[in-house]
């Protein structure tokens, strides 16, 4: 792995910014423009690619340290000139915190298993007997478990899809209720009168009450004819 695929995939991991980059060397005492930054963010194939040196990867990482466990007392490491992946491991290691049995559950994630005995031979110092060179396809795949963890396996990382509200939760809600409309009363029947015809002048004459005052009159006047 080149020191620019490594700067790639942690800018990825961590979520970091160019300010945010440029920020982590800072820490280390690196000025970095964004114009450097972007250069080494390129791959080969593209336009404007170069490539990064040891010594710029080591002070980013050196600076990683710093951001993430913060600023020890006394004098500062000074970034190597040559750098290996063993090294490179190891600075991650310490800049993350993380324990054998950490590391061992990041490799899991990449389907990766060696034992506790094959990983300290890793961060052994070189020319120890027991040390191990790290091979390019296990820094890969710690990067990659690195990455599935704290990125792509983050939680609500699969999308932020609002939760369906279902009939129960709406009625909980602070909006106004709708009241269910009143039941309507049946309209009472309405009864129709139909007038009746009038009745003629003779037909009238002979209802009349005889007890009335018309008739009464009529009686009398019978009598003195």
């Amino acid at each position: 792995m080149t020191n620019n695929d490594i700067l790639r995939r942690l800018r990825y991991t961590f979520d970091f910014s160019d300010t945010k980059m440029i920020g982590v060397f800072r820490h280390a005492d690196l000025a970095v423009t964004r114009v450097q930054l972007t250069s080494w963010l390129k791959k080969e194939e593209e336009s404007g690619y170069i490539r990064m040196s040891d010594l710029e990867m080591a002070t980013f990482l050196n600076g990683l340290i710093i951001e993430k466990r913060g600023r020890q007392e006394g004098d500062q490491p000074v970034p190597e000139k040559r750098l290996n992946n063993n090294i490179i491991f190891r600075k991650l290691k310490i800049a993350l915190n993380l324990t054998a049995d950490d590391i061992l559950e990041i490799l899991k994630l990449a389907s990766v298993r060696l034992s506790k005995h094959e990983l300290s031979a890793l961060f052994r110092k070189q020319g120890h007997q027991n040390y191990r060179e790290c091979q390019d396809q296990i820094l890969r795949n710690f990067l990659s478990g690195l990455q599935s963890q704290m990125r792509d396996k983050a939680p609500g990382a699969k999308g932020n899809k609002p939760e369906r509200t279902t009939a129960t939760a709406a009625a909980t809600t602070d909006k106004p209720v709708r009241k269910p409309a009143a039941e309507k009363r049946p309209k009472e029947e309405v009864k129709f009168v139909v007038d009746k015809p009038a009745a003629d002048k003779a037909t009238k004459a002979a209802t009349v009450d005889s007890n009335s005052v018309w008739a009464k009159a009529l009686a009398k006047s019978g009598k003195k004819n």
